[in-house]
């Protein structure tokens, strides 16, 4: 062998005929089953494949192949593995210069076969499989980084590759699963098939560029597919971490797309099916989160969101073919249903990936999605379209609560925009109890910045806030203006929720959650008074009961009043509206203990009827706690001004679905807001004259309208300039008076009414009017 090596290094054109004679030599002694000088003959083509590095090399490596080829057909395993030892060897060699015309077809069927061996001896089967899989392994270093060669990530080699190494990965052998464990494994037992094909698979994908990861990921969701492995949904997510940690970071999201694809493909598959693939998204999404979810965010939203309202559709039709109405499978609710929680979750996890300008976009484009009566959405009508459109309001505002629960975003303002949040007030006010539920947990997971919501998750009077620990900042600007915005609106929701008799502890944790936050994390004094006055007319509701509410509803609403006011006294601390405070909680305590969170929220709440004989000293009164509260820098006037809520027609309408009802809705709350109610004259009959009366009147001021506009335009093109002039300088005349009042205001602004306000319940500060929030009359807006 060494005179052989010397000969063929000294004179290197003969290396192709040596290595021909040694094919030739080598075909015939398999023929005639001489193995000992098979391997010999191996040997000296090995050792002389690793001795001459030469740009003659090629012609030899042509005999060599063929060789190797010649071992790998033949039926002894023994000569497999030789063949496939020399070929790994071989790969290993970097040449110097590039082949054009070497095929490694032959080898990349035949080592994907031997992937795949059943030989009855469980030894000689777990060789051949992992002679199999570092065969091909070979062929993939020795193909991927030369661009003359054999493209390996053409789909006719991936799809051979591919499944051949997840078959392994997901067949582990009873004899390895009895291991005890990787350390205290032997060398032989830690070099099992599984391990080489996850090694051989993460080097695979760690090589693919850009274009050829579509190749590459095709045949695992094929092989998915094909074995049924979506359902345990183990092995896919198994398959899909390797895979997500093995390409390169920027290329995570192309993997994502390919899973989305792939969803909506299986549109119509089983739901496990469904929800296995979006398990494995969800596990995806998280391990991309250090590189990107790539530039379509809203198509992976519109996408989740698509398959979370057909699997709503498929639970209520129980057919796969919505307009067939024939199902060709038996769709089972509880596995839909599943499915949807598995599509939310996912939901939650691609949001938590993104960036928080993209949460916010993220979240507006939930809510546009939600279907809501008050806003002129397509709401179906009848027993099906109710159901499907209460189902998909909930799915989805699920799904905006997952990604609200992650969104962190200091300023109010930007993250509740004013579309968004009229949406999302509008579903507040609908008569289903667990949306209303889902809306006020979603508007305190945007509040809650310092994580005080668990805190008060439960409602009692506890003497001393001290022990909750609670994390108070001062009020920023953004936040003040937000308030000045929003705060009314939210007041008004929260007030108009408090009247919903459909509401169960639940309901009112989550108010007193809402109220404290809003304390905590948006409020100022004038924010703070208006939170008292709130909690005061809910006071009120209950002890008027005017909308006939149940003796719990009634109780439950005195409660959170004496939760809320205990806590924003302590808050203010002002000894004297504590002390009133703390009075009339004791004074409850004696006589009334129902009247305390302590009695109602607990599973067998203690209640009692007879609350409209309750005496005066059970109740919080305005006139006292303007009194106090006056005397320390609150404004007392408007302390002392009972809250009113100003219903619109976005409050009234998103209950309603007939327009009758919401004219006569219309009616009641005017009469009922109107401060004149007693003095007003009982409602006019409406008769025949009545209506043609009106008719002709509108047909008159139609008329007049018509005409008057036909004399101003007239006048404009007969008039003479001079007058037209004189007309317009009247008008500037005019606005130049207003403008200069309005600098005079801005020179010297008023003092506050109140004296001094208190920024965080306690501080005086010098309060003026800037320019920003002045009003200003309707001439000067242009």
């Amino acid at each position: 062998m060494e005179k052989l090596t010397f000969y063929a290094l000294s004179a290197p054109e003969k290396l192709d005929r040596i290595g021909a004679y040694l094919s030739e030599r080598l075909i015939r002694d398999v023929s005639r089953h001489r193995y000992g000088y098979v391997c010999i003959a191996m040997e000296a083509l090995d050792q002389l494949l690793m001795a001459c590095h030469c740009q003659s090399i090629n012609l030899f490596v042509e005999s060599f192949l063929k060789m190797v080829a010649k071992l790998l057909e033949s039926e002894k395993p023994n000569l497999q593995i030789l063949g496939t030892n020399s070929f790994v060897k071989f790969a290993n060699i970097e040449e110097d210069t590039p082949s054009y015309h070497r095929s490694y077809d032959f080898f990349v069927s035949r080592f994907s076969e031997m992937c795949h061996s059943s030989h009855d001896d469980l030894d000689i089967r777990t060789k051949i499989r992992m002679s199999g899989i570092k065969g091909l392994q070979g062929v993939v270093r020795k193909t991927v980084n030369d661009e003359l060669q054999a493209n390996i990530w053409d789909p006719q080699h991936m799809d051979k590759i591919v499944p051949s190494l997840l078959f392994n990965l997901q067949h582990v052998e009873e004899a390895e699963s009895r291991s005890p464990s990787p350390l205290q494994a032997t060398e032989k037992e830690k070099e099992s098939p599984t391990e080489l094909a996850e090694r051989c698979l993460r080097e695979l994908l760690g090589r693919a560029a850009y274009g050829n990861i579509k190749n590459a990921i095709k045949p695992v969701l094929i092989h998915l597919d094909n074995h049924s492995l979506w359902e345990p949904k183990i092995f896919a997510t198994c398959c899909f971490r390797i895979i997500m940690y093995s390409i390169q970071p920027q290329h995570s999201h192309l993997v994502i797309q390919q899973l989305l694809g792939h969803l909506d493909a299986n549109s119509k598959s089983a739901a496990t099916v469904r929800a296995g693939i979006v398990e494995v998204l969800s596990e995806a999404a998280v391990i991309a989160a250090s590189g990107s979810v790539g530039p379509t965010v809203l198509e992976v939203f519109n996408t989740l969101l698509r398959q979370l309202r057909l699997s709503i559709d498929y639970a209520l039709t129980g057919s796969y073919d919505c307009a067939a109405g024939i199902s060709t499978k038996i769709i089972k609710e509880h596995e839909e249903r599943m499915f949807q929680e598995a599509v939310i979750k996912t939901i939650g996890s691609f949001a938590s990936t993104l960036p928080t300008y993209q949460q916010s976009e993220v979240m507006v484009f939930i809510m546009n999605k939600v279907p809501l009566p008050s806003l002129q959405q397509s709401i179906e009508a009848g027993k099906a379209g109710e159901n499907r459109n209460r189902l998909t309001q909930i799915m989805l505002l699920k799904s905006l609560l997952q990604v609200s629960v992650g969104f962190q975003c200091s300023n109010m303002l930007t993250a509740l925009p004013s579309a968004f949040l009229d949406r999302l007030l509008s579903a507040a006010l609908m008569e289903d109890a667990e949306i209303r539920l889902f809306v006020l947990e979603i508007l305190i997971s945007f509040i809650d910045r310092h994580g005080n919501r668990q805190k008060f998750s439960t409602i009692s009077t506890i003497s001393d806030i001290s022990v909750l620990k609670l994390k108070v900042d001062k009020c920023s600007r953004q936040d003040t203006v937000f308030m000045k915005k929003h705060g009314q609106q939210l007041y008004r929701h929260i007030y108009l929720i408090c009247k919903e008799e459909s509401n169960v502890q639940a309901h009112y944790e989550a108010l007193y959650s809402m109220l404290m936050l809003i304390s905590i994390e948006l409020a100022n004094e004038e924010v703070v008074v208006d939170l008292i006055r709130l909690v005061l007319a809910v006071q009120e509701i209950a002890q008027i009961n005017e909308d006939n509410l149940t003796a719990y509803n009634r109780c439950a609403l005195f409660a959170l009043g004496a939760a809320y006011l205990n806590l924003i006294s302590q808050l203010t601390t002002v000894p004297t509206f504590c002390q009133h405070i703390h009075e009339v909680i004791q004074m409850r305590q004696k006589e009334a203990p129902y009247l305390l969170p302590e009695d109602v929220f607990v599973e067998r709440p203690r209640l009692s009827k007879s609350l409209d004989r309750l005496g005066p000293e059970v109740f919080f009164w305005q006139s006292k706690i303007s009194e106090v509260l006056g005397g320390s820098g609150y404004n007392s006037d408007r302390l002392s001004t009972p809250y009113i809520p100003q219903l619109t027609d976005e409050d009234r309408l998103s209950k309603r679905k007939s327009i009758g009802e919401t004219i006569s809705l219309q009616v009641e709350v005017e009469s009922r807001n109107s401060p004149e109610r007693e003095q007003r004259a009982p409602a006019e009959e409406i008769t025949y004259e009545t209506l043609k009366k009106a008719i002709v009147d509108s047909v008159a001021v139609e008329e007049q309208e018509r005409e008057r506009r036909r004399q101003v335009v007239e006048k404009f093109q007969k008039a003479p300039f001079e007058e037209i002039a004189a007309h317009c300088g009247a008008r500037a005349t005019l606005l130049q008076s207003k403008l200069n009042q309005i600098f005079e205001i801005t020179i010297r602004p008023p003092p506050s009414p109140s004296g001094t306000i208190t920024a965080a319940y306690g501080q005086p500060q010098n309060h003026s009017i800037p320019v920003y929030e002045m009003k200003f009359p309707d001439l000067c807006v242009y």
